[in-house]
């Protein structure tokens, strides 16, 4: 699958771009088209877009167990080679291999748009789950602080939500956590696939040290919002021997976590290809078995069941022996919100 694609995508994008509504504040420039990275973000071209719409529903058929979504980024410059959402930039006229790493859209309207759709009368409360697709503390955030905008809109409304992410960015935002974990039902969970650095390094080139993450983890739950780890994807081969995974359990147990699970690696069209790709230049000893494994975009269920089996195992031996194995902080104490309305219609 190759990884670029022709100059002015945009041209393609279902937003428009920021300078056609009339301008924006400072932060965002007025230049239509792609714009160079500076500082930072040297070396990503940005564009700046107003999203018709900011919390979208799930396609039916997702395996997620929430219904709504919101994602201040498209593409992502962790770069993770196994990344599931890489075929989404696709549907920006982008390629998934370098285009979505480092050309990256940046709804700069996405907060004002959430606190409108969270008034609607039709809205019912229902949570809302942020890095579904991808992360909303990558490294734009840092800068643009739309995830927070996001988030603050949420507990000002009283509205359930839950964070997905790699970031120990996410640490900056624990006032808005806390806040919103009072009104609301709010979790945070923090992705770790491995603690291996070469594993870590090779597949996750621009993802902070999972140690760190290891630390929001514990910090967060200190800190009273109930955060959540997900050790994934488990790679074949490279991440799912029992040291590996127990390492990662361990850390987990002690940081406090408050779930442990695990997703194996799934390779849906177009990922496939360009995870098997660098695979077969980086690990070409393990190429055959994976393309045995995943004739479709899940591995078998058998292994996704032993698996799950393997983590509750881990989960249950080193919480007995003697690991905390609940949040070390007080939850926030929960506050009344306003009573749910009816279904928002995102059509």
């Amino acid at each position: 699958m190759p990884g670029g694609a022709p100059r002015g995508g945009e041209a393609m994008l279902r937003w428009r771009v920021a300078s056609d509504d009339g301008g924006q504040p400072a932060l965002f420039p007025h230049e239509d088209g792609w714009q160079p990275g500076r500082g930072e973000l040297a070396g990503l071209e940005l564009l700046y877009v107003r999203a018709r719409r900011a919390i979208n529903p799930v396609p039916e058929r997702s395996r997620q167990p929430f219904r709504w979504t919101v994602n201040p980024y498209r593409g992502c410059s962790h770069a993770c080679v196994y990344c599931f959402a890489r075929p989404t930039h696709e549907y920006l006229g982008l390629g998934i291999g370098h285009d979505f790493d480092r050309r990256l859209v940046v709804k700069v309207n996405v907060a004002e748009r959430v606190r409108a759709e969270l008034a609607s009368p039709r809205w019912a409360r229902e949570s809302v789950a942020l890095g579904t697709n991808t992360d909303p503390y990558q490294p734009l955030e840092k800068r643009f602080r739309l995830t927070r905008g996001v988030l603050e809109a949420l507990a000002d409304a009283s509205n359930p939500f839950s964070v997905l992410t790699k970031s120990p960015l996410i640490l900056r935002d624990i006032d808005v956590l806390r806040k919103g974990a009072m009104r609301a039902e709010v979790g945070a969970a923090l992705s770790v696939g491995t603690l291996e650095r070469s594993v870590w390094r090779a597949t996750e080139p621009r993802a902070p040290h999972p140690r760190r993450r290891m630390e929001a983890v514990a910090r967060l739950n200190d800190a009273g919002v109930r955060c959540d780890v997900l050790i994934a994807p488990v790679l074949p081969g490279l991440s799912d021997d029992e040291g590996s995974l127990r390492a990662v359990v361990r850390a987990a147990v002690v940081a406090g976590a408050t779930s442990i699970g695990a997703v194996l690696l799934h390779l849906r069209p177009g990922v496939r290809q360009h995870y098997l790709g660098w695979l077969e230049r980086r690990h070409p000893e393990l190429a055959a078995g994976y393309e045995r494994r995943y004739r479709r975009s899940y591995a078998p269920a058998d292994e996704r069941g032993d698996l799950a089996r393997r983590i509750a195992q881990m989960v249950h031996e080193e919480r007995r022996s003697g690991a905390p194995a609940a949040p070390r902080g007080t939850a926030a104490p929960r506050q009344a919100g306003p009573p749910p309305g009816r279904q928002l219609r995102l059509a």
